[in-house]
């Protein structure tokens, strides 16, 4: 795991990949537990019986469910606690080449594409790459961009 605590840190690593974080198994109780917080209770999520009957062979996790991991894996590749501030500023873009079958396991693949001063810090363009363990094709891939500030904590 990287230890970075300022911009100048990350602007040597810009264009270079991160790191790769622990594999994560996804259930069907926490899929069920984002269906009901989101209100998106697609049976193809929720309904493993019926799911059985598709091509997937099974009930597959939400895509956004996967992006709402960024958080706690991107944080074992980059920890950013040294900086006064981190903040998500958005997407530039998101795709979901593959389902994510329920019970698998995933890990997330980080790369620092590119760095742009912003007074008072950085701002961080990023591509994620969530990979399940069992297929070679990444389940989402997403271009975000994160703030970072340097300052006081």
């Amino acid at each position: 795991m990287l230890t970075v605590t300022t911009v100048e840190e990350l602007r040597a690593m810009a264009g270079q990949e991160l790191g790769v974080s622990d594999f994560r198994q996804v259930t069907q109780e926490e899929v069920d537990e984002f269906a009901e917080i989101t209100g998106d209770r697609q049976w193809i999520h929720t309904d493993p019986e019926r799911a059985r009957e598709t091509p997937f062979g099974g009930t597959i996790v939400h895509g956004y469910f996967t992006l709402a991991l960024a958080p706690v894996m991107v944080a074992e590749v980059l920890p950013l606690d040294g900086f006064a501030m981190a903040v998500n500023y958005g997407l530039d873009k998101l795709r979901f080449p593959a389902p994510l079958p329920v019970g698998e396991r995933v890990r997330l693949r980080v790369r620092l594409d590119e760095l742009q001063d912003i007074p008072g810090g950085a701002s961080l363009a990023v591509t994620l790459t969530f990979e399940p363990e069992s297929s070679a094709k990444p389940v989402c891939v997403a271009n975000v961009l994160y703030r970072v500030f340097e300052g006081s904590r």
